[in-house]
């Protein structure tokens, strides 16, 4: 799917005490010293607005670049500010370094200040957060323990055997499964790193179903670290939640399928999902400048389990861009400048090259054109892959040009007869499973794979959702896809 919904902010609290308008740092009994220290004041008032400014001190290592992040409570709106670069997504206000004032070293401050609109009250706000670590209580409150993993399950090895894929034994397998949103958008949006819990009980779910695989949407800027994103959403930050939610996955027996989904390159053509250069939507193709290195990352990160399997670009559409189906393939298969992009292109055989050059046997799979429901030319223009572990990629939803089993027959079965062939995302609009109960149908009849979208608490309105809670409790469409895992494997 291209569209995501946005969701709810994390709100945190922490103690602090109120001066006038301002916050002071809270000092402890034990008299420890906090991390960080913010004060908060409002410097003037008036009818619809007030001038607001921060002082930050940090009390700990020195710090190369610096991101504070607090919530109003009232409705406040940031309109403008200085000394910093100042942001504001629903009730979340962010104030990041400039460039000339991002080194804090241990006992620097800085400030900063804002103009503001308020209507009503304007309460201070309660907490704040340096690179995220809260300030002004002498400790971090200690995390919430999850349950660990279990030891016990093990997830298979996959890998090609003409058009099966077998694991090390040799057994023919399937992947069946659902996905799990929120990597992709979250993080860009400045929100968190998933939508909902990734904690060993909510995996535990997805494997009560009967699933086998769980694929993982990424979002490439914040894999990379790009300075756009928040700091504690991004790098190493971020590599270490999805590394986390892999081991959960595969702890349960279950394949992760790890796939980038949103990525950077200025788009604005036919089908545009934004205007934005940064990876906040879906582009037609993934972009030179960064999607290789994400894939060169990612493949070192987890070229010593060959248990992840890799999917390359979630729904490639060059040819919404390009005036000639064989222009789009071109684009698809070796990228660089594509007629309608207006950024340099990275194709599918660029991303192979990038994960095979690691050392990565893993294996992978590439969708086609039209948001990946169109495989009719797949086979022609199929990437090189000298380890033999490519697999076709195909989407199917009620709504797409290619989601009749007269289409399937004439443009999948041949792709399927040659190479394995997996269903990363079926699901339907309606509400209901009518669609996917015969789409699963098709693939069973075939032994082809398929996974739901999504495992995620939406509505119809902004997207097909399997579960009204993520303890797996589905949704009326989500019952469909649930009792046929479970008919199937028991």
């Amino acid at each position: 799917m291209r569209h995501p919904p946005r969701s709810g902010l994390l709100v945190v609290g922490a103690a602090v005490a109120l001066v006038g308008t301002a916050i002071a740092p809270v000092v402890t009994a034990s008299g420890a010293t906090p991390a960080c220290t913010v004060d908060y004041s409002v410097t003037s008032q008036w009818d619809t607005g007030f001038q607001g400014a921060v002082k930050i001190t940090n009390n700990r290592a020195a710090l190369s670049g610096w991101s504070l992040i607090f919530d109003f409570a009232n409705g406040q709106k940031v309109g403008q500010g200085w000394n910093a670069k100042w942001s504001q997504s629903a009730t979340t206000v962010t104030a990041a370094n400039e460039s000339w004032n991002g080194a804090l070293g241990s006992g620097a401050s800085v400030s900063a200040g804002f103009l503001a609109s308020w209507s009503g009250s304007n309460a201070v706000p309660t907490t704040f957060k340096l690179n995220g670590t809260t300030c002004n209580v002498d400790t971090e409150p200690s995390p919430t323990p999850t349950d660990p993993p279990p030891t016990t399950g093990t997830a298979p090895e996959l890998h090609v055997s003409g058009n099966k894929l077998v694991d090390a034994g040799g057994t023919t397998r399937r992947l069946l499964g659902v996905n799990r949103s929120g990597g992709e958008f979250m993080c860009v949006q400045g929100y968190g790193i998933f939508d909902g819990p990734v904690d060993d009980a909510s995996v535990k779910a997805i494997a009560d179903w009967k699933a086998n695989t769980v694929r993982i949407p990424l979002n490439e800027e914040c894999w990379l670290g790009l300075s756009n994103i928040k700091p504690e959403y991004a790098g190493a930050n971020y590599i270490s939640a999805v590394k986390d939610l892999v081991a959960k996955v595969e702890a349960h027996g279950m394949t992760p399928l790890v796939e980038l989904h949103w990525n950077h390159g200025q788009y604005t053509g036919n089908s545009a999902g934004c205007s934005d250069v940064h990876a906040t939507c879906q582009k037609p193709m993934p972009d030179a400048q960064y999607s290789p290195a994400f894939w060169s990352s990612v493949a070192g990160t987890f070229k010593d389990d060959q248990a992840v399997a890799f999917d390359l670009f979630n729904e490639p559409y060059p040819d919404r861009a390009t005036s000639t189906t064989a222009q789009a393939w071109a684009c698809w298969k070796d990228g660089g400048s594509c007629p309608g992009i207006g950024y340099e292109v990275a194709g599918m055989q660029d991303l192979v090259d990038a994960v095979r050059g690691t050392g990565a046997r893993n294996l992978i799979l590439a969708g086609g054109l039209a948001y990946s429901n169109d495989l009719s030319q797949w086979l022609t223009y199929k990437p090189s892959d000298p380890t033999g572990n490519l697999v076709a990629a195909f989407h199917t939803y009620n709504f797409n040009t290619c989601a009749s089993e007269s289409c399937w027959n004439s443009t999948l079965a041949p792709v399927a007869a040659q190479v394995p062939l997996v269903a990363g995302e079926i699901g339907e609009n309606t509400c209901s499973h009518g669609f996917v109960d015969t789409a699963m149908k098709w693939f069973d009849d075939r032994g082809l794979s398929y996974l739901g979208w999504t495992w995620n608490t939406w509505d119809c309105s902004s997207g097909p959702s399997l579960i009204s809670d993520y303890d797996g409790t589905p949704t009326s469409y989500g019952v469909g896809l649930r009792d046929h895992l479970r008919a199937l494997n028991g």
